[in-house]
């Protein structure tokens, strides 16, 4: 059975969970990490001052990372701006950054660790093939997923045979996890798993029990992409001993599937924290086609880090 990126085979033997690194001189780290996909905004720059200023009252530290693993839409123009964007609003990083596109071996691995498990499987489901399901099965298709509803994955799982046939022949496909798999993967550790979720401000903590099914089976990985987002973070964090992961909002139900597959693959839990989201004058989530909000632009117009902080009620 052959894994994306290209030449990965997904039978290889599995490989040990990356070797986790740790600040010696503090129990907190961090990171912030931006992908290069177009000039940092307002919102960036606030995700960004609130990892700084959770590390520095923790006495801690955070890691730059640049998640590139979208090479169609990621530039390198945009990925000089975050540097110099970051840098004009006063914050500094440990080098080396981890560039997610220099490491699309070690998301194989991971990739070849859960298909080892069995915990795996090609969807050669198309986005609109997999929403008329969802509405053929509402019941089993409630909430707001990567694909405008959740996908429970199939009722019954195709056979390996055909699965390799249709891969073979350059149909296009989706490796996503199987939340039924791992159920039975985990066993026992499946009713126990859980995270922590602190307050933004480090206080109050409380546990949250799993429930995966709030995302259901989501892509793990795509014919044409080694890797998505929720392996590659979650691979990334462990590495860098990242202990807390403060991000938007937007990510809170993440942690969900993210503690499933720390699990399986034998990686450990941080705590959580999600910050709010910054909004444009007509109160809509900043994106990155917002120009006007655009660090370099403000800075354009005489905008200073101080102005920002300020703005942002930092």
């Amino acid at each position: 059975m052959r894994m994306n990126a290209g030449t990965r085979q997904a039978s290889r033997l599995p490989t040990p969970a990356p070797r986790i690194t740790r600040n010696p001189m503090s129990a907190f780290r961090s990171r912030f990490a931006p992908s290069p996909t177009g000039r940092l905004h307002l919102g960036h720059a606030f995700a960004a001052l609130v990892v700084d200023e959770a590390a520095r009252a923790a006495g801690g530290g955070w890691l730059l990372r640049i998640e590139d693993i979208d090479q169609t839409r990621c530039k390198p123009e945009f990925e000089s701006a975050i540097f110099e964007d970051l840098a004009w609003l006063g914050l500094s990083w440990p080098e080396p950054v981890r560039i997610q596109s220099h490491h699309f071996d070690d998301y194989a691995d991971a990739l070849a660790r859960l298909n080892a498990m069995n915990v795996i499987y090609r969807c050669f489901k198309t986005r609109k093939e997999i929403l008329q399901e969802m509405q053929r099965a509402p019941h089993d298709a409630s909430g707001d997923g990567p694909e405008g509803g959740v996908y429970l994955g199939p009722a019954e799982p195709m056979s390996q045979d055909e699965s390799d046939a249709r891969a073979a022949s350059g149909e296009a496909f989706a490796w996503r996890v199987s939340m039924k798999a791992a159920r039975a993967r985990l066993d026992e550790k499946w009713d126990a798993l859980s995270f922590i979720e602190e307050a933004l401000d480090g206080g109050d903590a409380r546990e949250i029990a799993v429930t995966p099914d709030l995302l259901g089976d989501l892509v793990v990985a795509r014919k044409d992409a080694a890797v998505s987002y929720h392996l590659a973070s979650v691979w990334d964090d462990a590495r860098d001993g990242v202990n807390h992961v403060i991000r938007g909002e937007d990510l809170r139900e993440a942690a969900h599937v993210h503690r499933v597959l720390q699990e399986l693959l034998d990686l450990p839990a941080p705590r959580y924290r999600h910050h709010r989201l910054i909004a444009n004058d007509a109160g809509v989530r900043l994106a990155k086609r917002d120009a006007s909000y655009t660090l370099k632009a403000m800075r354009d117009e005489g905008v200073s880090p101080a102005n920002i902080r300020e703005r942002l009620d930092l």
